[in-house]
């Protein structure tokens, strides 16, 4: 007995064996295939990916992808609810969709359709049964939001993802840069469990569901990726950084810095490309890399093309076609439809929240150089859904954007109406008039007597005449935005700064719970967030 045993188990250790180098041998040779076809397209002449995208009528596709929205989920108690099929079979399914189909933001989509989801039931606004929900909490919000997750968004965001790898290929990388790895430094794939559904970061459960002839390239890997603790996933990756061979860096610009900061520190290098020297691109979304920039020349020895996504929780929505333009191409055939909400005080309150009777756009209507918040109707049963972005049009006909901050992210304290793009482009000009590093800052606006004021903080660990800093911030703003002139000579009377290190920011984002992954600083403060803002910088100064 204790013989057949032996013969047993040793015999389903070696099976166990073979497959596992089975799996080891067709991993390697499908990611020999994906390089191999990746310098194919790169010899035959870097045959353009988004010749399709150029190609699309934008307002028929956009109106295709809304009748597979409305089909798909015709028979969910959303759909039901909101006689998907009465709009489906109007003349014009446009104006049908907005007539019949309210706004929604988290709060009034959760309270009435999600929580359903959550708890288990099917069929809610999406069909089937949702298995997993991606965590947000945006930079304006405190408590985390839980955005569904379908498969026919994973898929989606798969073939986004793709697309925009293979748009590579127009840029002059050396053939072998197609066999290097990927390091996507984001949210952790150990997904909670309660039971019903799994959650995390978004990050984290589309690095989940990679597929499995991805590995070869994909860094970390799966088990550094798996661990949750930001500074201990941090340790690992720098502990492994010299085992692997970099081509394409993937995260929000924050964190990527830190960790090439921390393995340049450690191995004593002079940039990252003395251990990396194939490291080629960077693709960064969330927020604009124009603070980050010079910090980020400082770390690279040789020219490194940088590539922006806009992947939200809630979808991919847009990536960058053109090296040589800071623009990107909005998807618009890939299970989401778009709405534009002009943003201006006839449909948003003076807090940023949207009005009942708001009025939205259609691709066809939308103007060029206007801001517009953005109403998501996907196929993870989002429906006219506010995200919270901000964009402008800067080529309609190409469907050309560019992310110029949030709704609940300006100030509008007396009517100067600055957007994040507005400060983003102060404090570049600013770090650039002065040649300091400017890697993040924040901003908030108070009452002050009889008048208003705004409060700037600036991360910067160089020598800084904070006096100059601010009147070159207000020089620039005045310049950027006619509002902010007008105001600075009336209600808006006071400015004040502050120059702190750069890690008190990452300090303040560890202590409230937002470190790592895809979280980023606010660029601007309001109410409670503002308030443990001050409370954290007085207990630095006690």
């Amino acid at each position: 007995m204790n013989f057949l045993m032996t013969t047993k188990i040793t015999f389903f250790f070696k099976m166990s064996l073979f497959s596992y180098f089975c799996r080891k041998l067709i991993l390697l040779e499908m990611s020999k295939i994906f390089g191999t076809l990746m310098k194919t397209v790169y010899s035959v002449g870097n045959i353009p990916i988004d010749i399709k995208q150029r190609r699309l009528d934008p307002i028929k596709a956009q109106e295709k992808e809304l009748k597979k929205l409305l089909r798909k989920a015709s028979h969910t108690a959303f759909g039901e609810h909101y006689n998907f099929d009465d709009i489906l079979n109007s003349d014009d399914i446009f104006n049908t969709y907005r007539e019949k189909v309210p706004v929604f933001d988290y709060n009034s989509m959760y309270k009435n359709w999600w929580f359903r989801a959550l708890n288990g039931e099917t069929y809610v606004s999406w069909p089937g049964k949702i298995k997993y929900f991606a965590l947000s909490s945006g930079t304006s919000e405190a408590s985390s939001k839980f955005i569904p997750i379908t498969n026919n968004m994973l898929s989606s965001i798969k073939k986004a993802s793709l697309r925009q790898i293979l748009a590579a290929t127009k840029y002059d990388f050396p053939l072998d840069f197609y066999d290097k790895g990927f390091l996507m430094i984001g949210g952790s794939t150990h997904l909670q469990y309660n039971g019903t559904y799994y959650s995390g970061d978004l990050s984290g459960i589309s690095a989940a569901k990679l597929p499995f002839w991805f590995e070869y390239f994909y860094k970390p890997g799966r088990k550094i990726s798996r661990t949750t603790d930001w500074n201990t996933k941090l340790d690992e990756m720098v502990k492994k950084a010299p085992s692997w061979d970099i081509g394409v860096l993937v995260g929000v610009p924050s964190w990527v810095q830190i960790l090439l900061e921390r393995i340049i520190k450690e191995y004593n290098l002079n940039t990252i490309h003395d251990l990396w020297p194939s490291l080629s691109a960077y693709v960064h979304s969330g927020v604009s890399f124009a603070p980050y920039e010079k910090s980020f020349e400082k770390l690279f020895g040789k020219p490194v093309v940088y590539s922006e996504s806009y992947l939200a929780s809630e979808g991919y929505i847009a990536y960058q076609v053109d090296l040589n333009k800071r623009i990107m191409q909005l998807i618009v055939d890939n299970g989401i439809y778009y709405e534009f909400v002009p943003f201006n005080e006839n449909n948003f309150d003076e807090d940023g929240n949207i009005k009942l009777n708001c009025k939205s756009l259609t691709i066809k209507e939308v103007e060029e150089n206007v801001d517009y918040a953005i109403l998501l109707s996907t196929n993870a049963g989002t429906w006219r859904y506010l995200i919270g972005d901000v964009i402008k049009f800067v080529n309609k006909e190409k469907c050309e954007i560019i992310i110029t901050g949030r709704t609940k992210q300006f100030l509008s304290l007396v009517g100067e109406h600055l957007s994040q793009d507005n400060m983003n482009q102060a404090v570049e000009n600013v770090s650039n008039e002065l040649n300091v590093d400017i890697n993040e800052f924040t901003v908030a606006g108070f009452r002050e007597d009889n008048t208003f004021s705004h409060h700037w903080y600036l991360a910067c660990d160089e020598n800084i005449d904070k006096d100059l800093a601010i009147k070159k911030i207000d020089e620039h703003l005045k310049v950027l935005n006619d509002d902010y002139r007008v105001e600075r000579e009336e209600a808006l009377k006071n400015l004040y700064i502050d120059i702190l290190p750069t890690h008190v920011f990452y300090d303040f984002m560890e202590k409230t719970g937002k470190i790592g992954g895809a979280t980023k600083f606010p660029r601007v403060l309001k109410g409670k967030r503002y308030e443990e803002w001050k409370q954290f910088i007085s207990s630095l100064n006690n």
